[in-house]
């Protein structure tokens, strides 16, 4: 059947052009000859590829602005369900291991003797890679094939790797291949015992905790994915990532066709999909993995939970990624039950919400460990909840969310989340018996406390801080901190609020001459930058980006500094923010700012998603008055596209002309205006952290009302 032609959207042509999509525009305008859209809709038309191809072509701008791209072009003229790039995963781990003089002459060779280099590639590496013993190429492929080893000579294997996965993914319209952030993926493989060499990924997706575990010292790494595009990737991953390691990675239904029944490894890491409903719940209704009971269909993740202990040699550890509904639900209860009674289950970690997709829960970590023959069972579960959550119930914890580290605005502080976490697990499995518990985040719970009629493995439920557990003195400390910073609020809210008078504008003088930000980018007033739009990016870092932080949408709302880390931000091709810059949010709605001026503490941090940046210049536009009045709620509105979701478009916010001078008379009442919310917000925060932690003294018994009624 004959192919589809590729069509592609105006931001892709300026990608394949090198140029701005502003660019892209004016083509569009002022060129009669410019392909008309083939698809799409009036506001996201879609252009024949090849079209654009050619009049690029005809204009001489017919080259990629990178190898990346251009192989990503050369994909999408195959067309949907075409497969090549499935075909030319085994070839990045051959060009990988070929010098760049290597792979310059073999882009020199005739086409033929390329298709003959490609085809012994992918036989040498059968075996190796699923798949590549049935790899073959054709004249077809050659346009491929070159843009491929010019990728891997440019950029690298991995973004090589990364532009295939992200191309077979796409058409196989897949769901449920998220990937693990590489430093939860580094937790998880921390958690295992040191010097554990043979380790298995039964869900391995992208090899994310694999190449963690092979960070880690391990030497065998096996995987399995039912996704033949993830087995291909996480093969190759795991090839450049661990040359010297044993990798053996299968593609195929784990549950139903475990590719690996008799394996037995020190460590299993998983991640396995959620929610799975069709994972062969009637066919292995008698497998000898369900040691500790048959699951239930709707429990498809204590069938992987038992599909990792079964591959576990005594005395073996996993840790798995697991929805919190697998410590709750009522039809999970009697495997539960047993998991605990058995000593199979030795650590239940709490996530923060965002940690990992999906990103709208808190994610539980599960710890097991395969018993001993003979051996008795574990005495007690550890429970550690770094969601950063504040405790329900009367007596909750004194450590309110204002004084732990778990979440930052944006992100989530990996690193201290992994310390904490890791401090608290050492310290249980060096003395389980003798643990300290540490009131609200960690606790070793009893094993027969825990074998209830609900059998509830919820963390934040397990370290609830019960009174006994409350120290006075720290309870009295913790509520006198927090109503001295409360105090020492009110002058600064106090000095906000009295700026003035304000003067009264006459009814005549009210209108104003307006331009739009598009007419003031145009006259060269301020330059207008649009944040990069979210994509697949290498796993393995941020590029250049380093530790940089990255503000976020979030950040503006908030009126905080950023928060955010370049593991948020996908993508390399970010800005750079500068003090006196506007920022404006993308997305309209919340209660939070519109807009606001950047100042020294946001300095060199990435331009995050959803965030438009204005760079005004100074000897013509004052930036605070640039703030207020692109920040006003009118204004937000009549720039906003959409129902559900309301989008600014940032071109047609509309700014009064005013001269210079007038401007900053605006632009200082606009920050003092700034000012009295974020101080107003920081008192309130501060008042009901106070209230909290009297509230919580009073219930426990750790503290006793005033002698006198303090409102009479």
């Amino acid at each position: 059947m004959p192919q589809p032609p590729a069509q592609v959207t105006a931001a892709e042509i300026s990608r394949i052009a090198g140029v701005t999509r502003a660019t892209v525009s004016n083509w569009r305008r002022r060129h009669d000859d410019f392909p008309a859209p083939s698809g799409g809709t009036d506001s996201s038309p879609l252009y024949d590829l090849e079209a654009v191809r050619g009049w690029l072509e005809a204009r001489g701008q017919s080259s990629a602005a990178t190898p990346s791209e251009e192989l990503r072009t050369v994909l999408r003229l195959h067309g949907s369900g075409a497969g090549v790039a499935a075909r030319l995963f085994p070839l990045v781990l051959a060009a990988s291991r070929r010098s760049a003089d290597d792979l310059a002459a073999l882009d020199g060779l005739p086409d033929s003797d390329v298709i003959a280099q490609a085809d012994k590639a992918a036989a040498e590496l059968a075996g190796a890679v699923p798949g590549a013993e049935a790899t073959g190429f054709g004249p077809d492929d050659v346009a491929a094939l070159r843009a491929l080893v010019r990728c891997v000579c440019g950029e690298g294997a991995q973004s090589a790797l990364n532009v295939l996965a992200e191309r077979e993914l796409d058409d196989t319209a897949s769901s449920g291949t998220y990937r693990t952030p590489p430093k939860l993926a580094d937790l998880m493989a921390r958690l295992l015992p040191d010097r554990t060499t043979r380790v298995l990924d039964p869900a391995c997706g992208s090899g994310s905790l694999l190449a963690a575990a092979a960070r880690r010292g391990a030497t065998e790494l096996y995987g399995q994915d039912s996704l033949p595009v993830q087995a291909q990737r996480s093969a190759v991953r795991l090839l450049l990532a661990a040359p010297d390691a044993q990798v053996t990675v299968r593609a195929g239904d784990t549950l139903r066709a475990d590719a690996f029944p008799d394996l037995r490894v020190g460590g299993v890491l998983c991640h396995p999909p959620y929610g799975d409903r069709d994972w062969g719940h009637e066919e292995l209704a008698y497998d000898q993995r369900w040691a500790y009971g048959v699951p239930p269909r709707i429990e498809s993740e204590l069938a992987w939970t038992q599909h990792a202990l079964a591959h576990l040699e005594p005395g073996g550890y996993a840790a798995m990624l697991l929805p919190p509904a697998t410590s709750t639900r009522a039809s999970g209860r009697r495997i539960r039950a047993e998991l605990v009674r058995s000593g199979a289950l030795r650590a239940v970690v709490g996530l923060p919400v965002g940690a990992s997709a999906p990103l709208h829960i808190g994610l539980h970590l599960w710890v097991l460990q395969r018993p001993e023959p003979g051996g008795t069972g574990g005495a007690s579960v550890l429970f550690v909840d770094v969601s950063g959550d504040q405790r329900d119930g009367a007596a909750g914890s004194p450590q309110d969310t204002h004084s732990r580290p778990r979440t930052r605005r944006g992100g989530v502080d990996w690193d201290a989340l992994s310390a904490e976490v890791l401090s608290h697990w050492s310290a249980y499995r060096q003395a389980p018996d003798s643990f300290t518990d540490t009131p609200g985040t960690a606790r070793a719970v009893a094993t027969i406390d825990l074998v209830d009629d609900l059998v509830d493995l919820t963390p934040a439920r397990q370290v609830r801080t019960a009174p006994a557990d409350l120290d006075p003195a720290e309870v009295a400390g913790r509520a006198q901190e927090r109503r001295a910073l409360l105090v020492a609020s009110l002058p600064q809210l106090e000095s906000a609020a009295g700026v003035g008078p304000w003067e009264t504008v006459a009814e005549s003088s009210r209108a104003w001459r307006t331009a739009t930000v598009s007419d003031l980018a145009r006259g060269g007033a301020l330059s207008l930058l649009r944040a990069a739009v979210p994509g697949t990016r290498g796993e393995t870092g941020a590029g250049g980006n380093g530790e940089r932080l990255v503000l976020t949408a979030s950040d503006i709302s908030s009126g905080t500094g950023p928060s955010g880390t370049p593991e948020d931000l996908r993508t390399d091709a970010a800005h750079t923010v500068a003090p006196g810059d506007v920022l404006v949010r993308g997305v309209a709605g919340g209660n939070g700012f519109m807009a606001r001026v950047a100042d020294e503490a946001d300095a060199e941090a990435l331009l995050g998603h959803h965030i438009h940046l204005l760079r005004p210049d100074p000897a013509r536009l004052d930036p605070w008055f640039l703030a207020g009045f692109l920040g006003a709620e009118a204004n937000i509105a009549g720039a906003s596209t959409g129902s559900t979701i309301l989008h600014v478009s940032p071109g047609r916010l509309r700014v009064p002309l005013l001269p210079l001078e007038e401007q900053r008379r605006y632009g200082a009442a606009f920050r003092h205006t700034h000012e009295l919310r974020t101080a107003a917000r920081r008192t309130a925060e501060l008042a009901e952290a106070t209230a909290h932690a009297l509230l919580t003294g009073l219930t426990a018994g750790a503290l006793r009302p005033p002698p006198e009624d303090p409102l009479a």
